[in-house]
């Protein structure tokens, strides 16, 4: 038995570029994954070397502080255009909200702004016709970041322009709006988007913007003081279930609120 080992100071959420990349591996082939290790190592010297006004996590970091603190702003929308990316949404909220998702320092002193938005998202071209006319027009400034890729990977160019066609209309449409005397059909526009474009989508492409996310949550986090690498919200109800696992079988309610011994009661009734 071989066993692919780790260091224990690897959260889960950045776990991709270790070992428990392996499947990552397996799947896309060995070529595939050093290429998105490539991609993922230009973004962390990019990272390091450029300067601030021109790098792109402090850039991202620091326009999350702005809407967060300064405009109170406290969702963000994403919106991939492209079906590969359609499971992105699900990676951001993790790695964003388990990391900077916390009301205390890293010295445990309670912190005197908030910290991470809510993150939540699909892709643009089933959002359009969701909830993105709330982005639109609801009470709520919510930002919307918008990924999408240049060149076409498959044989359909023409449906490809469609969605980058679409894609730009939103980040426009949210921008300038269009008066009307007609309530209903106003767009006060000045709602904020952001624009991230891949010129296509490879496993190295990939890679950096994997690691342009992971790079701009560290530097909202540092602006915040907060501990981006621990996630102990996370441990509080695990420590619960093993109890409550006991108690489910048992039929004990003894000591629990009654909330909990109510429902605990509910989900062993015949």
């Amino acid at each position: 038995t071989t066993t692919f080992g780790f260091w224990d100071w690897v959260g889960g959420r950045y776990s991709l570029w270790s070992a428990i990349g392996l499947p990552v591996a397996i799947a896309v082939g060995a070529e595939g994954f050093r290429s998105l290790l490539a991609g993922a190592h230009a973004m962390d010297e990019h990272f390091r070397t450029a300067p601030l006004a021109r790098n792109l996590p402090v850039r991202l970091g620091l326009l999350d502080v702005w809407y967060r603190n300064f405009h109170g702003f406290n969702s963000r929308c994403i919106a991939p255009y492209h079906a590969y990316l359609r499971r992105l949404p699900a990676y951001l909220q993790q790695l964003e909200m388990e990391s900077n998702g916390k009301q205390v320092d890293r010295q445990g002193r309670l912190l005197p702004m908030a910290t991470s938005p809510v993150l939540w998202g699909e892709p643009g071209s089933n959002g359009q016709h969701a909830f993105f006319q709330m982005l639109h027009q609801g009470g709520d400034v919510l930002p919307l970041e918008i990924v999408a890729v240049r060149q076409c990977a498959h044989p359909l160019a023409g449906h490809h322009g469609m969605l980058l066609a679409n894609a730009l209309a939103q980040s426009q449409a949210l921008m300038e709006g269009r008066p009307s005397a007609c309530g209903h059909r106003h767009f006060p526009g000045n709602r904020p988007s952001s624009f991230l474009l891949l010129e296509a989508l490879t496993p190295q492409s990939l890679g950096a913007l994997i690691a342009l996310q992971e790079h701009r949550v560290f530097v909202s986090g540092s602006l915040w003081g907060i501990n981006s690498f621990d996630q102990w919200g996370v441990e509080l109800g695990k420590v619960l279930a093993r109890d409550l696992e006991q108690r489910l079988a048992s039929g004990d309610v003894a000591g629990l609120d009654a909330s909990t011994a109510g429902l605990l009661q509910r989900l062993r009734a015949e």
